[in-house]
């Protein structure tokens, strides 16, 4: 799929128990198949923001908008322009290290903005945060060392300026 296929939602819902299920199958039902999903408490602790990163025809999506603010504990749904919101992500990937690869490892790890966590036995946790792009670009350039694990956050996204995400 193109990255125009690629669509990304923010979901402002009531914090009670059953509310991912019905969104995540209010997705399943419409043929889309889910890519990334974060949840997390508001600045209000009466309400959790859901953010879904989706890939699927953008026409289709348009019911999914429309049935998700139809939810009762759903308080608003919409998908969100990269241009005007900033997203990120986080990734942490575990990676052999031998005494020849930490120099180049560490190299890279400046230029993607990678920070060490953890080395041991031989094995290196990295965290990184950037844009999806980066973290691909990274996780490829870690393969070629020795990739063992990988675990990503998924997407969070905040409007820019004083609109409300």
């Amino acid at each position: 799929m193109k990255p125009a296929d690629t669509h990304t939602l923010s979901i402002l819902v009531a914090n009670k128990p059953g509310v991912l299920v019905r969104v995540a199958l209010t997705f399943a039902r419409r043929g889309y198949n889910i890519d990334s999903l974060v949840v997390s408490p508001s600045h209000n602790p009466k309400f959790s923001r859901i953010t879904v990163t989706a890939k699927g025809d953008p026409a289709a999506l348009e019911p999914v908008i429309k049935q998700l603010n139809k939810l009762i504990d759903v308080i608003h749904a919409s998908e969100h322009d990269l241009s005007v919101a900033v997203d990120m992500e986080m990734s942490l990937l575990k990676v052999k290290a031998t005494p020849a690869s930490k120099t180049i490892i560490a190299k890279h790890m400046k230029e993607y903005h990678a920070k060490l966590i953890d080395e041991t036995d031989n094995v290196m946790i990295i965290a990184q945060m950037g844009v999806t792009s980066e973290l691909d670009a990274f996780e490829g350039l870690m393969n070629k060392y020795g990739l063992i694990e990988m675990v990503r956050s998924g997407k969070l996204l905040m409007t820019k300026g004083k609109e409300t995400t």
